[in-house]
């Protein structure tokens, strides 16, 4: 599996926020009022900080890699994804530029912001840029959803999320959601090829003051620097 950073083939997986969920509450609140409660709920939020756990599979080798880390977001579409195992790795949306950062193989990749934010993944989304009922058809019913709903628990309620116009990163994607919180507790992506990318976090904070200094990113003396925002 590559290791030029597997957050960038799904940078929609930033906002799994996990909450104790009540038991039986999903019944309460309509399904169908659960994609605007989603959507105010984040259009509000202003930042938060969280440990992940990020699962990985390759569906032609059958791989599965984790990772685990701990995440940062602020409004306005500001990330830092830091990955502390099984290796270290840096990903950073400042207000200038993106930044990928590979510590053993001493590489940088530099990008545009809006090579992250043009595309229609759950960043836009978060930031505000982005309309979740507009940019996809939901369904809260679909084939191999009850065994879904077994394997992510009970008290979350489920939706398949397909975007309106695909890409490889995203072909559609499967949330967990507290009903009562409006949060995200987890994300399955799924790509072009089938590969799963699913994130699970853990000791979420919303609304914490974040230092600006989190989103921005020098290379080390002697990293091996690659621009790509030539052109932008």
């Amino acid at each position: 599996m590559t290791r030029r950073f597997a957050f960038v083939q799904a940078a929609c997986v930033l906002a799994l926020l996990a909450f104790p969920v009540l038991a039986g509450a999903a019944s309460d609140i309509p399904v169908g009022e659960i994609p605007d409660r989603i959507q105010q709920k984040y259009e509000g939020m202003q930042s938060f900080a969280a440990d992940f756990e990020q699962v990985l599979t390759n569906v032609s080798s059958g791989q599965v890699e984790t990772r685990n880390g701990r995440i940062w977001f602020r409004q306005p579409s500001q990330l830092r994804w830091a990955t502390e195992a099984p290796a270290r790795e840096l990903f950073i949306i400042g207000p200038e530029f993106a930044w990928e950062y590979i510590e053993d193989e001493q590489v940088a990749l530099k990008h545009p912001v809006s090579a992250f934010l043009n595309s229609k993944t759950m960043l836009r989304f978060l930031s505000g840029q982005a309309n979740l009922k507009e940019d996809f058809v939901i369904h809260s019913d679909w084939k191999d959803s009850d065994r879904m709903k077994t394997e992510w628990g009970q008290g979350v309620v489920m939706l398949e999320l397909v975007p309106k116009e695909p890409e490889m990163t995203m072909m559609y994607a499967f949330l967990g959601v507290d009903p009562e919180t409006a949060l995200l507790k987890r994300i399955m992506i799924v790509d072009f090829y089938g590969n799963g990318n699913e994130v699970r976090l853990s000791d979420v904070k919303t609304d914490v003051d974040i230092a600006e200094d989190m989103f921005q990113f020098t290379p080390p003396e002697g990293v091996d620097v690659e621009d790509n925002t030539l052109g932008y």
